[in-house]
């Protein structure tokens, strides 16, 4: 193991709301492990709550889809470059870049001559889309540290070096809300049907949801007029949701705070989401849902060509077969979306059936020998710069 008396500095970088939460849970682990670990890069609000500060603000990072990174190639150009001038100067220890693989990837061969050893945490999903991109992967990364188990297989076969760490959803605390608590701190009836709607954490998807809920609750005001809107959403996305959402016909309760989130889960009786890891997140509260997305019509034309998987959703990806449904581009529409919520509150054996996917779903998702997946994680990460310190690493 890495001494407890050394000072290891650790380069992290995170793109968006998600890594940042896989992230300053990992920050937690090593520095359980190695107290004087120190950290650098670029992160957001979860890993600053554990004395990270940030190279320049995440959200600069934060935006996906082809159409919509076209505007920002510029920014985000001088931003990978700052963020390799920095590493350079710094001299970390090691680098560990956390999904986000369109900026990632670029750092990691952008600082492949420096002889920093480095780590990908959240394996690329080419699985899924453009398979023959794992042929670029080669020399990128020391380990590769994926969530989902197949993955380990399928990297490993491309002879990359690959450790499966369990899936960090599993310690969201997403099961653990409180459904009278969120009751209570609004005022709402045992009677109100809480709806979560969750469209997406990035400012640039966000839009796209948020138009065709506010038509679908024109509609279910009608034939579920005892319906509540709740929608999570980071904060920094909070400004977006609430100017799209003033001319809702039902008024939205806007959560940002994560333990208030989960309180809703567990009041809720049916859920919309975008695809990812928000499917996961309500499987393990058990909350009945239906996945849709909507994106530019030119980034679905190139997508639907490219996508190798028969879903999107990531419980029905795991789980083999349609567990729920997905609601995708045409389909996304307020009077399909709203039959759809009528059927999950109201068909008792449909949400059954869903939620004892769900278990099977979540328990192939456990990390090795019971590890929670962020202990996992920092366990691979330190035989990584134990390595360092006594072998030569390859740019």
């Amino acid at each position: 193991m890495v001494s407890p008396s050394s000072s290891p500095l650790v380069w992290i970088l995170a793109g968006e709301a998600s890594g940042d939460v896989l992230g300053a849970r990992l920050m937690h682990a090593l520095r359980a492990r190695v107290p004087t670990m120190r950290f650098a890069g670029v992160g957001g609000a979860r890993m600053q709550e554990e004395g990270f500060e940030s190279l320049f603000p995440m959200r600069d990072l934060a935006v996906m889809g082809l159409v919509e990174v076209l505007p920002r190639v510029r920014q985000l150009s001088a931003r990978l470059d700052e963020a390799a001038q920095d590493i350079a100067a710094q001299k970390p220890d090691l680098v560990i870049t956390i999904d986000s693989p369109g900026f990632a990837l670029r750092l990691l061969k952008k600082i492949s001559g420096l002889g920093i050893a480095r780590v990908h945490y959240v394996a690329p999903q080419v699985w899924a889309w453009r398979q023959k991109r794992v042929k670029e992967f080669p020399g990128l990364w020391e380990e590769l540290l994926c969530l989902l188990p197949f993955e380990e297989q399928f990297f490993g076969k491309h002879g990359l070096k690959t450790r499966f760490v369990g899936h960090p959803v599993l310690q969201s605390g997403a099961k653990d809300g409180n459904a009278a608590r969120f009751r209570a701190r609004y005022g709402l009836p045992e009677s109100a049907r809480i709806l979560v709607l969750m469209p997406g954490s990035r400012r640039s998807e966000a839009p796209r949801l948020l138009p065709v809920f506010g038509q679908m609750l024109r509609l279910l005001k009608t034939s579920m007029p005892d319906v509540v809107p709740v929608v999570p959403v980071s904060s920094v996305v909070a400004c977006v949701v609430e100017r799209a959402t003033q001319d809702w016909p039902i008024k939205p309760i806007i959560v940002t705070d994560i333990h208030n989130k989960h309180d809703a889960f567990a009041a809720a009786g049916a859920a919309l989401t975008k695809s990812g890891t928000s499917t996961l997140e309500l499987a393990l509260a058990g909350v009945p849902m239906a996945v849709t997305y909507r994106v530019n019509p030119i980034t679905a034309f190139f997508a639907r060509r490219l996508i190798k998987v028969p879903f999107v959703a990531m419980v029905n990806l795991l789980a083999g077969r349609a567990v729920v449904p997905e609601l995708l581009q045409e389909q996304c529409r307020a009077d399909v979306l709203a039959r759809e919520v009528q059927t999950l509150f109201e068909n008792v054996a449909v949400a059954q059936a869903q939620k004892q996917a769900f278990a099977t779903v979540l328990h192939g998702l456990e990390g090795p020998q019971g590890q929670l997946p962020a202990d996992a994680a920092a366990e691979a990460v330190l035989e990584v710069l134990n390595r360092k310190n006594t072998v030569k690493i390859q740019s």
